[in-house]
């Protein structure tokens, strides 16, 4: 086994894969990697260990591209995961991982984790007792052999080379250089333990980014042909992402802002991004040259929930916390009524100056003010509402995630629902300096510095100069 170093954590544009690092096991063949294809009957096994080790990966290299490096690689894993091992089959561009068979089920094993191409033409993934945790469902199609091609497909062929079955066909994050995604479509991040995750989705009219909470869906970005034309699919070339009408004709284009050919898209699992990927020579690492978002405050989770993203992208508490809950490092949401409904149990706060990157939601419009924090307090489901005073419009939510500081002249309030008395004894004039103590506070400070050291910095000069006029004369 050899050690692999630690990602190098960057604000941008470095890509980060979205696994821990930790052991790799390198499985060699006759005269090192295998470029031959993989023919029917192949098995290999791979070891697991006895005792759960954090971090830990094992690989065994089938089979690689002829390409300058970073080249593609298939291998079959081992990963430790959530105090189990995960057996999975994957490819790899570089140390990068763009593709995995457990992406969105995982494959737990022990023992020994187990590939074979079966004389039907089966390509399965086995444990302990033949247990069969992923399979290519391709049995007596007449597969002959497993192939990687140069794009970094993962391909089952025939004795004629026709392909029974494709990696492509069943993205997970990441989208390579010239693949294609079709309408109705998505690429998913991994939701690890989180209830929380995101998907980049190609639709009739646009591609989106969203995050998913439980069975509530939300957008956050999203790029639209002009003229409302249809989007039949999309596909990456060297220069940016197209997007393609039922003709085959590109009608939109997001260009990459580099000159290096792009080599991959992909979903961050953390972030939510969404990014175009160059491979940097100079550097040996991948380097994004496009983000759909450049501003934290514009991510779905640029802040923890019932937290408030600021102008200095700093993040403030909404301020509803019970003083038990305050002594606790972690924000939380505090008083805020998940499940609860009825006049006479719950009630609106009001922050102004504050809105929200969720779209997408459940919507009126042509309402008041009033009327929208009523049909939030009758709704159990309801949480909090984005009232925008300029179109009488009234969005609601099932979650307080997303919230951002905005221009207070945008006409924007957000409506939180809170246990029935919250806000007694505060006044309307403690609420209105709400937004100005707990969400400004950050940016006050950051001001007050500026300002003061700037004028220290003045001061200085000015003594410096009467000290040396003094030391002349």
């Amino acid at each position: 086994m050899t050690p692999k170093n630690k990602p190098n954590f960057q604000k941008q544009p470095s890509f980060v894969p979205n696994y821990l690092f930790g052991f790799v096991v390198f499985v060699m063949f006759s005269n090192g990697f295998c470029n031959s294809d993989i023919q029917k009957g192949y098995k290999l096994t791979l070891a697991v260990p006895a005792e759960y080790s954090l971090g830990f990966i094992g690989r065994a290299f089938l089979i690689e591209t002829d390409q300058i490096a970073p080249n593609f690689r298939a291998a079959v894993s081992v990963e430790a995961v959530n105090g189990k091992f995960s057996c999975s089959l994957e490819v790899l561009l570089g140390d990068v991982k763009v593709w995995n068979s457990g992406h969105y089920s995982r494959f737990y094993v022990s023992e020994k984790c187990v590939l074979e191409l079966t004389k039907d033409g089966d390509l399965r993934l086995k444990g302990p007792n033949d247990r069969v945790g992923w399979l290519s469902g391709t049995s007596r199609q007449g597969v002959e052999r497993l192939q990687i091609l140069r794009t970094g497909n993962l391909v089952l062929v025939d004795v004629v080379n026709r392909v029974k079955w494709q990696s492509f066909n069943f993205p997970t994050d990441v989208m390579l250089w010239g693949q294609r995604l079709n309408v109705a479509t998505r690429l998913t991040s991994f939701p690890g333990n989180s209830t929380e995750f995101y998907s980049f989705e190609i639709q009739r009219y646009r591609i989106a980014l969203f995050l998913h909470s439980g069975k509530l869906n939300y957008s956050y970005w999203e790029f639209k042909p002009s003229k409302n034309r249809n989007i039949s699919f999309i596909a990456l070339g060297s220069n940016g992402l197209g997007l393609f009408n039922d003709k085959g004709k590109k009608i939109a284009h997001i260009y990459s802002q580099r000159l290096q050919p792009l080599r991959f898209l992909s979903l961050g699992n953390r972030t939510g991004n969404l990014a175009l990927y160059h491979y940097s020579a100079n550097d040996r690492n991948f380097q994004a040259s496009f983000q759909a978002i450049n501003k934290t405050c514009d991510l779905p989770l640029g802040c923890k929930p019932c937290e408030i993203c600021t102008f200095t992208n700093s993040c403030s508490c909404i301020g509803l916390l019970t003083k038990k809950e305050k002594d606790k490092s972690d924000c939380g949401c505090g008083e805020i009524a998940v499940g609860f409904c009825g006049r006479n149990r719950v009630e609106m706060l009001e922050l102004e100056g504050v809105g929200s990157v969720l779209r997408d939601g459940p919507k009126m419009v042509n309402v008041s003010k009033e009327e929208c924090a009523s049909m939030c307090t009758s709704d159990c489901k309801c949480v909090g509402v984005l009232y925008s005073s300029a179109e009488l419009e009234c969005f609601f939510y099932g979650v307080v995630m997303g919230v951002k500081q905005v221009e207070k002249r945008s006409g924007l309030i957000y409506m939180v629902k809170v246990a029935k008395g919250t806000q007694r004894g505060r006044g309307k004039r403690n609420l209105k300096k709400w937004v100005l103590i707990l969400v400004g506070v950050v940016d006050g400070l950051i001001i007050v510095l500026v300002f003061g050291g700037l004028a220290y910095y003045l001061i200085r000069r000015r003594r410096k100069k009467s000290l040396a006029c003094d030391n002349s004369s």
